[in-house]
């Protein structure tokens, strides 16, 4: 069950991006004390100490909003109306305080490292080592949720993930968070979700690519490779046609178009699990 970018040749290793042997990590972006948990993949930070890497705005003193990228936990209303708690959503809440409320952190930076709500966008550690994310994850109170413009230890993310599914800890015990097949996908349009299962035909048209999962492309499930997506598979060495027959499980967001859809804006999305 390995990411499909840990799969290339070595022969391609040397010119692809995003395999080398040992994973680039993310850049050190100071520090900071935690004051508040928001829910189990956000939280408030005061600055204590910044470096270049970090938003010229994080300078010490300053109060952000940390979202522990690369992750997603159980979601809380907060004040979202009409928006109904995930299963475990206390409990992931509890876990992220127990592991860093009024702790100094290490913040480190893979990508972009603000978003359009203007949190930081952190790799997270506590004073001895521990690696927020990574604890979260081996917990069963997270899973993986990468962006295209934030994918740095995505290998080790997913080791941790697969770990605690195969132990029913956290999140894998309640079906909310079950692995879908195809078949059902339909059925989670508008959700964010994992799903596994044969890809019966792959192709690329009018530059995009396509992975079916039935013979009915229309009607059933499909996962999307954009242009811009595509190019960074092919950095990879990832050849898409070569996916046909080939068991994944690809996460993402839902959709409905012709049938349910997930777009696939990077490779870290796509794990490659067998023939």
């Amino acid at each position: 069950m390995r990411p499909l970018w840990r799969l290339i040749p070595a022969a391609i290793l040397c010119a692809a991006s995003l395999a080398f042997a040992v994973e680039p990590k993310p850049a050190p972006g100071g520090t900071g004390l935690v004051r508040e948990i928001v829910d189990g993949d956000t939280l408030l930070i005061e600055i204590k100490t910044a470096t270049t890497v970090t938003p010229e705005q994080a300078v010490p003193g300053t109060k952000y909003r940390v979202r522990l990228v690369g992750i997603q936990s159980p979601k809380l209303p907060l004040g979202r109306e009409g928006f109904e708690k995930w299963p475990l959503a206390e409990e992931s809440k509890a876990a992220l305080s127990k592991l860093a409320l009024d702790r100094t952190l290490s913040l480190s930076f893979g990508g972009h490292k603000l978003d359009r709500h203007g949190r930081l966008l952190a790799q997270l550690y506590g004073e001895d080592g521990t690696w927020i994310q990574g604890e979260m994850l081996s917990q069963g109170m997270a899973r993986v949720y990468t962006f295209a413009d934030n994918r740095m230890l995505a290998s080790e993310m997913y080791g941790l993930e697969r770990k605690a599914r195969e132990a029913k800890l956290g999140i894998w015990r309640d079906k909310f968070y079950a692995v879908r097949t195809p078949e059902s996908a339909a059925s989670f349009v508008g959700t964010f979700q994992l799903v596994e299962g044969v890809v019966k035909t792959a192709a690329s048209v009018h530059g995009r690519g396509y992975l079916n999962f039935g013979e009915d492309w229309k009607q059933d499930f499909t996962v999307e490779i954009g242009p811009s997506a595509q190019s960074m598979f092919r950095q990879a060495g990832l050849d898409i046609a070569a996916l046909s027959g080939k068991r994944i499980r690809v996460r993402g967001w839902i959709e409905s178009y012709r049938g349910p859809l997930i777009e696939a804006t990077h490779p870290e999305q796509i794990e490659l699990l067998g023939p």
